[in-house]
């Protein structure tokens, strides 16, 4: 099958994590994707983020190299005439630009969706930023560690005597990305009846408040604030959490009445079915304490894993807490491909789609390196060429470096 984006253009005028996210799902789509980079230090990210500090030095950080793989890379002044010149006709020949800068950049360089789309009305203009447009707030700069901050996500985080905590990775920004690549394809779609392009504003507060749907609203209706649970879980069933066994730790997600059942019965402990503080749903929820201690007290006889595999068995909904190494080694890793489902063996996308090839042996690029075919492409000269470098104009790597 044809990939659902093939043939479809995506300038990725981008920074840091959720715009080059946004730009690497949708090449990982099939569209052809082209960053486009200050010359010199180029993409800030490429220079921190991760463990290896001798990548991040040489501009190829491992925070970069997650949403680099398979994309063509130009280096092009955007403060110089003759830069936006190229990035102007660069828009008239695509389908989707992708952007993260703030309103006020976009207007001193005359690149605002009303500008883009004059250039290409057929372009999908997708923004990317903290607090989306339209509002107060609209300028104002956004990390993910502020948005967490913000957003209420954070407060729910940790336990009372903790305070609160970051969420451990970055999912802000990576949910931003998703979003924003949700919304490009349903503007393409649109296009596909108009023939019109479309502006995508994607806000990533309001990308956090769709990540706590339900605890928004609930919130919403009962005006009550909510409170950080610590390993509870979010279904306030009290067989349902985190709990320590003899050696590390188990989550059980025992919500209905068949699962405690269950649970009971592979625990070797029937008879909470048979007593009276825990034989119902109500009578648990109000013998909470008991039954937590009760949980805790039968899980430290065994280990994680041999509860995991007893439990598992049981069709027990359970999981072992594991530290990531573990984790990308758990069956389904390999026998998806999610290791090989992203381009040049990245993490990619979180589904399986006929027409999306496993694998791709494009891999992340220094800055620039396409310039000079991505210009030839777009019917400059060698002179050209030769000129916009030698004033600066455009740079990174000649073609043949």
């Amino acid at each position: 099958m044809t990939a659902p984006l093939q043939g479809i253009r995506v300038i990725d005028w981008t920074h840091v994590l959720a715009g080059p996210a946004c730009a690497y799902y949708l090449g990982l789509l099939g569209a052809e994707v082209i960053k486009v980079e200050r010359p010199g230090r180029g993409d800030a990210i490429r220079h921190r983020g991760g463990t290896d500090r001798g990548r991040a030095a040489e501009g190829m950080s491992t925070a970069y190299l997650t949403q680099a793989a398979g994309k063509q890379c130009l280096a092009v002044d955007l403060g110089t005439d003759t830069g936006r010149a190229v990035f102007h006709r660069l828009l008239a020949s695509a389908d989707v630009l992708v952007e993260n800068h703030r309103f006020e950049t976009l207007k001193r360089l005359r690149l605002t969706e009303s500008d883009t789309r004059a250039l290409n009305p057929r372009l999908v203009h997708c923004a990317m930023t903290g607090y989306g447009r339209g509002n107060d707030m609209s300028d104002a700069p956004a990390y993910d560690v502020n948005i967490q901050a913000i957003s209420g996500l954070m407060a729910l985080t940790g336990t009372q005597d903790s305070g609160p905590i970051r969420t451990g990775a970055p999912v802000i920004d990576y949910a931003t990305g998703l979003a924003g690549a949700l919304g490009v394809m349903s503007a393409l779609m649109t296009r596909a009846a108009s023939g019109t392009g479309s502006f995508v504003d994607v806000s990533m507060l309001e990308t956090a408040f769709t990540l706590m749907s339900s605890t928004v609203t609930d919130h919403m209706l009962t005006g009550v604030e909510p409170s950080p649970r610590g390993n509870a879980a979010n279904s306030r069933s009290p067989s349902a959490g985190v709990f320590p066994c003899k050696e590390g730790y188990i989550s059980l997600g025992v919500n209905e009445p068949t699962q405690f059942t269950a649970l009971s019965q592979a625990l070797d402990r029937s008879a909470w079915l048979r007593d009276p503080r825990f034989a119902t749903v109500e009578a648990r929820g109000c013998h909470a304490e008991a039954l937590d201690q009760a949980l805790s007290a039968r899980l430290r006889d065994k280990d994680a894993s041999t509860w995991e595999e007893v439990l598992m068995a049981a069709r027990v909904p359970c999981a072992k807490l594991r530290k990531l190494g573990d984790a990308m080694h758990l069956p389904p890793v390999a026998q998806r491909h999610y290791k090989t489902r992203g381009a040049a063996g990245f993490p990619g996308l979180p589904f399986a789609l006929d027409g999306i090839a496993h694998g791709s042996d494009v891999a992340p690029k220094r800055i620039g390196a396409d310039t000079n075919t991505i210009l030839d492409g777009l019917g400059y000269s060698a002179e050209e060429i030769s000129a916009m470098r030698a004033n600066g104009s455009v740079g990174g790597l000649s073609d043949d470096a």
